[in-house]
């Protein structure tokens, strides 16, 4: 990759990412009669996260009355079961959906930011007064500690200076080279569900859709439970991590992970950006 090229990323606030699945197919459930009340609805939401099935993701949705579980292909019926059955009484207020490939934060090959023999993507350019940074997933900042703005590793951009992940996934990486530009022009927003945003990754360019869900929890298959992301049906590809998700200029996650490729389509989960913000306290702009 050229530097010049890299700087454009760079300036332009958003080396964005990727990660997909296919449509999630019908529910297969046994629901409770109309929704369920608050209280059941809390129980089955702990006894999902208490199954511990890997390749699951789900959230509550409180105006239809239901726990929504997606499963993705390495799910087996009998881990299905497993969640109804810690579920007991409250099983009925759980809608099961499946969809193809396998949830997992993506590390890939290409063009973004390099690090370790690692691949991801720059999210939001920040600022903490004077000191510039850029935003990614935590995934990615837990394996690599030094970024470069080239496969060749010659570029240095700067160390991770802050990871979460599990729970979280989110990093700060530190702007050491001054020769690279950051600019920015974006401002944080919440996300809100039937939301028009796009993605733009280095894998696949720039793709569109809504946001499906707000508050999900997924389990990756081979470990790692993360809280509180935003489910959209953009489809995306192995390699950003970590890139952005937005609206206009208005800048609302990171990519964390997701199944699926932009042939078939694709669900993709993010961290949304205001957690990323207060956490560290930086700013956009």
């Amino acid at each position: 990759m050229r530097i010049k090229r890299t700087r454009a990323l760079l300036a332009a606030g958003a080396a964005l990412a990727v990660t997909a699945a296919v449509a999630p197919s019908t529910a297969q459930a046994t629901p409770t009669p109309g929704p369920a009340p608050a209280a059941q609805l809390a129980r089955a939401d702990a006894a999902v996260l208490a199954a511990g099935v890997e390749g699951t993701a789900w959230y509550v949705d409180r105006t239809l009355g239901r726990v929504v579980v997606t499963a993705d292909s390495t799910v087996s019926d009998t881990e299905i079961a497993s969640i109804r059955s810690a579920a007991a009484a409250d099983a009925g207020a759980i809608t099961v959906k499946r969809t193809p490939g396998v949830f997992k934060p993506l590390l890939g090959a290409g063009d973004a930011i390099y690090g370790s023999g690692y691949r991801c993507s720059l999210g939001f350019n920040v600022r903490s007064g004077s000191t510039y940074y850029f935003l990614t997933a935590g995934h990615c900042g837990d394996e690599v500690r030094t970024w470069y703005a080239n496969s060749a590793q010659s570029t240095l951009i700067g160390p991770t200076v802050g990871s979460s992940f599990p729970g979280n996934d989110y990093a700060l990486v530190r702007y050491d080279n001054t020769s690279l530009s950051h600019t920015g022009g974006f401002t944080a927003a919440d996300a809100y569900v039937g939301e028009s945003v796009k993605r733009s990754g280095s894998t696949t360019g720039t793709h569109s859709g809504t946001v499906t869900a707000l508050g999900v929890t997924v389990h990756y298959s081979g470990g790692g439970t993360v809280r509180g992301m935003i489910q959209t049906n953009v489809c995306a590809e192995p390699g950003d991590s970590g890139g952005a998700l937005y609206d206009g200029t208005k800048a609302l996650g990171l990519t964390s992970g997701g199944s699926g490729n932009c042939s078939t389509g694709g669900t993709t989960f993010y961290q949304p950006v205001t957690e990323a913000l207060a956490k560290y306290r930086v700013s956009l702009y």
